[in-house]
């Protein structure tokens, strides 16, 4: 069934519901899940009208917006294909990505049009439509107002593509992460029920896809009003006046987005008469994830949620979620496990996926293996290796199976997923993660883990972020130091990881994270910038 089939059906149950929210006071824009539907019924006549046909792609460069969501739910009504990259990955990489999904449509706002200028493969892209301002031999999205909609559902079966995104292709060339609609359908059963979507809450959305989960929920999505590309960076205030504006009950985000609102919170709390009450609006579910999120700031959101629950998720592009935890469930000899080097607690499973920890291969291509092979390779609870993943909403394989041999292999029928991470299940089921199991740290002294590192330095509280290296033949922690960091932090940091076998602690004015969550190491970018600082 066409993905779209339930989103459009939360219209019919909630005509009035306002489904998605942009801005604040004045400047609110608002519109129904019947409005919704209404005016993507609408984009699907324009896409239809222009000569699109089913299984075309359509490349969005459109930010989240009330736009980009019409779009989205015409393209799926017509059986197209949502392409989606990062333009700010740079020419190169637009380029990589039109040569290996060949749009037949490009639709933005007039500032991507001038993309069109630089970029071959966007020239070569034969339907425009401009969401904003005017763009030459682009046809304006105004339009759809002229249009009468288009309201039947191109019939779609499972495996036809709905959604094509693409990694960063920062080490070669980029792998294109191809959704069907039955991929989407499966996901947004486990997401719903994992992260508790319920019908009438109000969610700040910060990541693309949990708007059309909260779409297919009949939950309220406000769009923050900050530049979501680089959460880490945000101007708090503006979204601290949404959450209390909207009344905003629960948000999924990335860690450093919500050290970003701690941060603005604190300082209006601060100017305040009653000094020190940090509070986030009325949020009673706050779900974060997409890299590592150490116990200090969940403590922090804990408290200024006292009528909430904060929980972590774990999960990736090609399987999210894979498990979650509360953080009212982790005990205080979780907490100290934690700050001992034991890793970071990710809680349990969800139900729908089925997870192992296999013996850590990683960068070698695992073959086809026998269901006796496959159990050979499985490690025990409390043993470290590679975490590995199988089930209806884990992506079997990228399109024309690039990657396919570095991330996927087969046991039987079923196709695994190789997530890239180190970790282990505890004797209670409990998911550890360790971090990147090409990252992890083998030498005379024995095995070190990222994660074991860097959660434990995370205890000492003027140590803003730090990451684990290895640069020639040293064990270095990096440590990115805060305002308040006494001068002898290097040593106080080996007096505090004396089981780590540090050789030394290297300050950096700022550790290396990636784009889109700018919360996870770049592990590549970090390399570079030990060898400027280390003599």
């Amino acid at each position: 069934m066409n993905i779209c089939h339930i989103l459009i059906e939360q219209a019919a149950r909630y005509p009035d519901r306002p489904a998605i929210v942009e801005g604040a006071g004045r400047g609110t824009r608002t519109l129904s899940f019947a409005q919704i539907a209404e005016r993507s019924a609408r984009a699907a006549a324009l896409f239809r009208m222009s000569g699109l046909t089913k299984g075309d792609r359509v490349l969005l460069f459109q930010p989240m917006s009330i736009e980009l969501y019409v779009a989205l739910l015409g393209i799926f009504r017509l059986g197209l294909v949502a392409t989606v990259l990062d333009p700010s990955a740079g020419r190169r990489h637009i380029e990589q990505c039109c040569e290996i999904a060949r749009p037949k449509a490009f639709l933005g706002p007039a500032r991507a049009h001038i993309l069109r200028f630089i970029c071959k493969g966007l020239r070569q892209v034969k339907h425009h439509f401009v969401t904003a301002g005017w763009a030459p031999n682009a046809v304006r999205w105004s339009t759809l107002k002229h249009l009468s909609p288009r309201d039947s559902i191109a019939t779609c079966n499972s495996s036809h593509e709905a959604l094509l995104t693409f990694t960063s292709g920062s080490t070669g060339q980029p792998k294109a992460t191809v959704r069907s609609h039955g991929f989407l359908r499966a996901q947004h059963s486990v997401l719903a029920e994992s992260i508790d979507l319920e019908p009438r809450e109000v969610d700040l959305a910060t990541l693309p896809i949990f708007v059309l989960a909260n779409m297919a929920s009949g939950v309220t999505s406000i769009i923050p009003q900050c530049d979501l590309r680089r959460p880490g960076f945000i101007e708090p205030g503006p979204v601290l006046q949404q959450l209390e504006h909207h009344g905003i009950t629960r948000t999924v985000g990335s860690p450093a987005l919500y050290d970003r609102l701690l941060e603005g919170a604190r300082e209006a709390a601060g100017k305040e008469s009653e000094k020190g009450r940090v509070r986030l609006g009325m949020l009673e579910k706050l779900y974060t994830g997409g890299a590592p999120v150490f116990p200090r700031l969940l403590h922090e959101l804990r408290a200024a949620m006292p009528q909430g629950r904060v929980i972590v998720v774990y999960g990736s592009t090609e399987a999210e979620p894979i498990s979650h935890l509360d953080w009212d469930d982790a005990s205080a000899s979780d907490l100290a496990a934690m700050y001992a080097g034991k890793g970071l607690l990710v809680g349990r499973p969800v139900h729908q996926i089925d997870l192992r920890i296999a013996d850590n291969r990683w960068g070698e291509p695992l073959p086809a293996t026998s269901a006796q092979e496959f159990a050979d390779l499985i490690l025990p609870p409390e043993h470290p290796g590679e975490i590995i993943v199988c089930g209806p909403h884990v992506l079997t394989g990228y399109l024309n199976g690039v990657g396919d041999e570095e991330t996927k292999f087969r046991v039987g029928s079923e196709v695994w997923h190789r997530t890239g991470d180190a970790g282990y299940m505890d004797a209670e089921g409990r998911l550890w993660l360790l971090g990147r199991a090409g990252a992890v740290i083998q030498d005379t002294r024995g095995t070190i883990y990222p994660f074991a590192a860097e959660c434990a330095a995370s205890n000492l509280d003027w140590i803003e972020r730090s990451a684990l290296a290895r640069l020639s033949g040293e064990r270095l922690l990096a440590v990115q130091l805060g305002p308040r960091a006494p001068a002898d932090a290097e040593r106080r940091v080996l007096e505090a990881l004396s089981w780590a076998h540090l050789d030394r602690v290297v300050r950096l004015p700022r550790i290396p994270v990636d784009r889109r969550h700018n919360a996870k190491i770049d592990y590549s970018s970090l390399e570079k910038e030990l060898k400027r600082h280390v003599s």
